[in-house]
Parts: C-alpha cells; structure tokens; sequence
C-alpha cells in the first residue's frame, strides 16, 4: 500500500506542475494587473512560478521518505536527512535560477541542505 502511495505522490507532482503550468500560471501571466515587485511583474512571475513548482519537489521528497521506509538502506535517519537534504538543494537551485538569485530563500534552502548533510555524515 505504501508503494501505491508514494507512485500517487510521483504522479501528483507530474500533474501539478503540468496542469498548473498550462492552465492556472500561463494564463494568469496574461494579466496585466499583477503586483510589480522590483520594478516589473517579471520577479512576481518568476517567484510564482518557482512556489508552484516547489510543491511537487516536496511531495517527490515525501515519497523517497516513503520508499525508504519500504526499502530501508540501513539507518532511517541518515536516510531522511539525506532526503530533506536532496529536496533543499533543488529548491535552492530553483530559487537561484527562477529568480537569478533575487528571492533569498535559496540562500536559506542551501543552508538547510548543507546542515542536513552535515548532520548526516556525523549521525
């Protein structure tokens, strides 16, 4: 039942991210009315649309913990934190470039993977 679970967790991110993007953020980036943040309403398009697509990070990382827990490779919570760990580093990585480094919650999802690594190395 779980792998069911986390196969549901995959899908509903592919889903998000696809159907969001074709039918919920393309069209209200057609707007003209959006906040502009910095200027422009390219920097409120880009955090949009980085948030969106963050959610589906989230759930994927849900279900790694999920399918370790099915699959245990030796200590969960080395496991975990590697997950939490690998789920920051894309999250910094999406910030940094959807944005070019102006929203600074990469800043703060790197220093969260680097001390879950760290963590994990030493546990």
């Amino acid at each position: 039942m779980l792998e069911a679970a986390a196969l549901l967790l995959v899908f509903c991110g592919i889903v998000h991210s696809y159907l969001g993007e074709k039918y919920i953020l393309i069209r209200l980036f057609k707007r003209d009315n959006l906040p502009k943040l910095l200027g422009s309403d390219w920097f409120t398009k880009r955090v949009l649309r980085f948030a969106w697509h963050l959610t589906t990070i989230a759930w994927w990382g849900f279900a790694a913990i999920i399918y370790f827990i099915l699959y245990p490779s030796g200590n969960y919570s080395i496991d975990i934190l590697h997950i939490i760990a690998v789920v920051f580093i894309l999250s910094g990585i999406m910030s940094l470039t959807f944005t070019r480094g102006k929203h600074l919650s990469w800043i703060f999802f790197f220093c969260i993977a680097g001390l879950c690594i760290a963590v994990g190395n030493n546990y």
